[in-house]
């Protein structure tokens, strides 16, 4: 519904994941009759679960890590870890970097040549640990890179940008956009697309033959697009715009697009709202940056956090306090929904009845602002369970050694 907020000029009202709820249906199941696997191209995959092209999240041994245990990390190829040999020395000086100095320094780290041998090495160690090897590139760059990914055995590739559509205009024919229908369906490999925030956009994509669409502009932690460009849209209402486009799509060809949610996730509470909200998988970035095994020890940052002349991202400290395991699949030891996030997307289709993702896409939502403070007063003054909400993660980061976020409350 539309609403005015000046002459001649309407709005639509858009909804995050704070802002809605999942309805409980008339029924309950068993969480282990529940189904979460899902699809992309020929893959089938455990967990529906990728892990962001950023490269304080993804490296070689982190994606054989959650390629293990049933998810999909995606490399970004244009990333320190096909620029350096040494890629940890890299990662370490940026953990380094006092505050004031972080994004221009890693301004001039990023200014390094991409090495084209990198790339096919560092598919390579990903395809030996004996996972599905997924990579991202830039529409501005894929062309001059793609090849070389596809022979050392990338099975999934992924064009990925802040903004990605099907069509670029430009008078500077020196750089031809990138025809995205014309590509799509010329590499042999499947195809994931984005990022998108509309229904029109996510539509166009999915045309180009995509097998998978990324929704998302801005809602990341480290990401501040919204605030450079003023661009983007909440993710429970982006999500819900995209999934219309892929049903529209599916009549339209009578085939089914992926379509994955990329940000804005703290927790299993707004993993599981992103699937009902009409999501197939969900790509998340800071919940990994956690982990132990993470390579930025410690700290994340985005794909445009170093763009040479607009950075859109800011580089965020972490609390290391848990391992991948921990937090896609548990044991969860915290309460407040930030590990096993899996088995939170679990436990709520089996609490509201549903046996699949495509089931717990049609799930009853209600917007209720309330949710999150509701009855919640003494775990807001205490700042634990939904009272936390994440913070201990964010807002009180320890030196990095894996200490307990309860110490750096307490300390706060």
């Amino acid at each position: 519904m539309e609403v005015e907020i000046g002459r001649g000029k309407k709005a639509r009202r858009a909804y995050g994941f704070d802002d809605i709820a999942i309805v409980p249906s008339r029924r309950t199941r068993d969480p282990d009759d529940v189904d979460i696997t899902w699809k992309l191209g020929d893959y089938r995959f455990e967990l529906p679960l990728l892990a962001s092209a950023m490269d304080g999240v993804v490296s070689p041994k982190t994606a054989g890590i959650i390629g293990k245990l049933g998810g999909l990390a995606v490399l970004n190829l244009e990333g320190i870890w096909c620029r350096y040999e040494d890629a940890d020395e890299q990662l370490q000086r940026i953990a380094g970097l006092p505050k004031d100095l972080a994004t221009r320094e890693m301004q001039e780290i990023y200014q390094a040549p991409i090495v084209p041998e990198l790339i096919a090495q560092r598919i390579r160690e990903i395809k030996e640990q004996g996972v599905v090897a997924a990579a991202s590139l830039t529409p501005q760059r894929v062309r001059e890179h793609y090849e070389l990914a596809l022979d050392a055995g990338l099975d999934i590739l992924v064009v990925q940008g802040t903004v990605v559509s099907a069509e670029h205009v430009s008078r500077d024919e020196s750089r031809p956009p990138l025809n995205l229908k014309e590509f799509c369906r010329e590499v042999p490999v499947p195809i994931v697309v984005g990022g998108c925030a509309s229904y029109h956009t996510g539509l166009h994509l999915m045309r180009t033959g995509a097998a998978g669409v990324l929704v998302g502009v801005g809602p990341g932690a480290a990401c501040t697009t919204r605030g450079v460009l003023g661009i983007g849209v909440p993710q429970a209402t982006a999500i819900a715009d995209v999934a219309a486009a892929r049903s529209q799509h599916m009549l339209e060809t009578g085939e089914y697009c992926q379509v994955i949610a990329d940000g804005g996730m703290r927790n299993g509470g707004d993993v599981a709202k992103a699937f009902a909200c009409g999501a197939d998988a969900a790509m998340i970035g800071s919940p990994l940056a956690r982990a132990y095994e993470a390579p930025g020890h410690g700290y994340h940052w985005g794909m445009a956090t170093f763009h040479p002349t607009l950075p859109r991202g800011a580089r965020v400290q972490t609390v290391q306090n848990g391992s991948i395991q921990d937090i896609l699949i548990g044991p969860a030891r915290e309460n407040d929904g930030t590990f096993n996030l899996m088995g939170g997307l679990r436990t709520s289709m089996a609490t509201c009845g549903y046996r699949d993702i495509a089931e717990f896409n049609r799930a009853e939502l209600m917007v209720a602002p309330a949710l999150q403070t509701e009855g919640k007063h003494l775990q807001s003054a205490q700042q634990v369970g939904m009272g936390a909400r994440g913070a201990a993660a964010e807002a009180h980061p320890t030196n990095g050694n894996g200490a307990n976020a309860e110490k750096a409350l307490q300390e706060a």
